[in-house]
């Protein structure tokens, strides 16, 4: 792996826990070499985890549309700043940069990134490693409704497999380092169409 993308909250939500957790990520991501592909804002958690990264001397790279840069969401002290003009865009490229994902806490952009990829996963798309870091167990909800699908016959064993959870960055870290795709999945095909 040498990049990892992150999916978080443009806020910094309600606990101290989840900035503390997010700037926790951001420096082990620098220590370990692991380069930041993230939407490339300067608020919320996003901002957290990209200050983070940057003062312990990683690489961010950040992915935003035109649209938010108007609106001087964008984050003026990035290695680079990659600018799209829409939001399939933003997450198309993010994809092609990244060898892994994160899913921190956040709200409805942050599920939609990671169920998009979640679902490229399962369609075959990609074969790169999901997690999702359990930051006080924001998402112990949205597991027990996965876990919920799979009982129900909506979601096969095999497809919950693949998303890792864990609730301390390092341990994310190494479970996705040491993922290993399913034989017959294929490796990330870059698509123009999504």
């Amino acid at each position: 792996m040498r990049r990892i993308c992150v999916f978080c909250g443009s806020s910094a939500g309600g606990r101290p826990d989840y900035a503390e957790a997010t700037t926790r990520l951001g420096r082990l991501l620098a220590e370990r070499g692991l380069g930041l592909v993230y939407g490339g804002g300067h608020i919320g958690l996003m901002g957290v985890l990209a200050d983070a990264v940057l003062a312990a001397g990683g690489e961010v790279i950040g992915v935003i549309p035109q649209s938010l840069v108007d609106r001087e969401l964008a984050h003026p002290g990035l290695t680079e700043l990659q600018v799209v003009a829409t939001m399939h865009q933003r997450k198309s490229l993010m994809a092609d940069l990244s060898d892994a994902f994160v899913a921190l806490p956040g709200g409805y952009g942050t599920l939609d990134e990671t169920f998009e990829i979640l679902t490229w996963a399962q369609l075959g798309l990609h074969a790169k490693p999901v997690g999702m870091l359990n930051v006080s167990g924001f998402f112990d909800p949205l597991l027990a409704w996965i876990d919920r699908a799979v009982e129900d016959g909506f979601l096969k064993p095999q497809h919950r497999e693949l998303l890792s959870l864990c609730d301390e960055p390092g341990e994310l870290l190494d479970a996705l380092a040491t993922h290993r795709p399913a034989p017959e999945t294929p490796k990330w095909i870059g698509r123009d169409d999504r």
